[in-house]
């Protein structure tokens, strides 16, 4: 099998390319020779980051006017493969517009799609998939069969985004078709959590906070941390469900997936789920009072002891440095 065209699913978030649009450009053009960037909405200001990441090509719909992105998205994919230019394969990333907009686009084409997946490869064999499965302690291969256009989504930070050094690609306007019923649900109000210093997902440096805290006022301790490290505070599942911090700072597999330079577990036990979202830290420092804690089995640095006592010491220390 030989891919020659790939197209990806690309999106922007305060007029600027995301971060998960960028990695899968770097993949789409180490597969292909020709990568098209399918926008949803304006894509002026984006334009130049697509091009420098590998789009050799811009599909972009203009103003939504408040239409389901999904919905709208996925027609308009259908209408411009229908007219002829069709990809061997569609790259999504996986999150809810991604999810959205390929599902119905699955079945427009009647193709089907794989999902939740960290790599691709043209073989042989023909266009294989890598999904970790059980907490990613097993690592499934699956070929595409038949006719494409393949449909795949990937999780963040499956690649990393690296610039290419590209030239301004073409942009061209694509209609959205006559979305009939399913044109009539609105996007009425959108709602961003406020928050400062950089992007959980994006941060060099977590900080991550789990029960072994005790109880939520000892969170502080954890942004105070974060803060003085010029990071991003996180959280395990156990004490988002508990209320203490809000959904946002979950790391796992139902949270936030983030390779940070630096990953810092205080009062985290290390259940599987927690260690999917961040294994893949480049240096992983645990503390926690229980020296059979699993978070100890992929520490590069694992301090036995109580977060009570070793973060206020750590804080100190940081704060007679500056």
């Amino acid at each position: 099998m030989t891919i020659n065209k790939i197209w990806v699913f690309a999106q922007a978030a305060g007029g600027v390319a995301t971060t998960g649009t960028l990695e899968l450009l770097t993949k789409a053009r180490s597969l292909a020779g020709k990568v098209t960037a399918f926008v949803g909405g304006d894509a002026s200001a984006i334009a130049a980051s697509l091009g420098e990441h590998g789009a050799t090509k811009i599909y972009a719909t203009g103003d939504l006017a408040g239409k389901l992105p999904g919905v709208a998205l996925a027609a308009a994919m259908k209408s411009v493969i229908d007219s002829g230019d069709s990809p061997d394969m569609i790259m999504f990333p996986q999150n809810y517009e991604g999810r959205d907009t390929m599902a119905r686009l699955s079945v427009k084409l009647n193709r089907t799609v794989l999902t939740n997946n960290i790599d691709i490869a043209d073989t042989a064999d023909g266009v294989v998939a890598t999904t970790p499965i059980f907490g990613g302690n097993i690592l499934v291969s699956t070929a595409f069969s038949g006719q494409g256009p393949y449909l795949v989504s990937f999780r963040p930070k499956s690649f990393a985004a690296e610039p290419a050094g590209g030239g301004a690609p073409e942009v061209v306007a694509v209609a959205v078709p006559d979305l009939g019923k399913q044109g009539a649900a609105k996007v009425v109000a959108t709602h961003s959590e406020k928050s400062s210093g950089p992007k959980l997902d994006e941060a060099a440096v977590v900080v991550s906070g789990g029960r072994g805290l005790g109880e939520a006022g000892n969170y502080t301790l954890i942004e105070d941390l974060a803060k003085l490290l010029n990071g991003a505070p996180g959280a395990s599942r156990a004490i988002v469900d508990a209320g203490w911090v809000p959904y946002s700072y979950q790391v796992g597999q139902t949270g936030k997936v983030v390779k940070p330079s630096v990953y810092i577990a205080a009062g985290i036990s290390g259940a599987t789920q927690h260690m999917v979202g961040m294994k893949g830290s480049k240096n992983i420092i645990a503390i926690n009072k229980d020296k059979e804690a699993p978070i100890f089995g992929i520490a590069d640095l694992g301090i036995v002891g109580d977060v009570h006592k070793v973060l206020p010491k750590l804080i100190e220390a940081l704060k007679s440095r500056s």
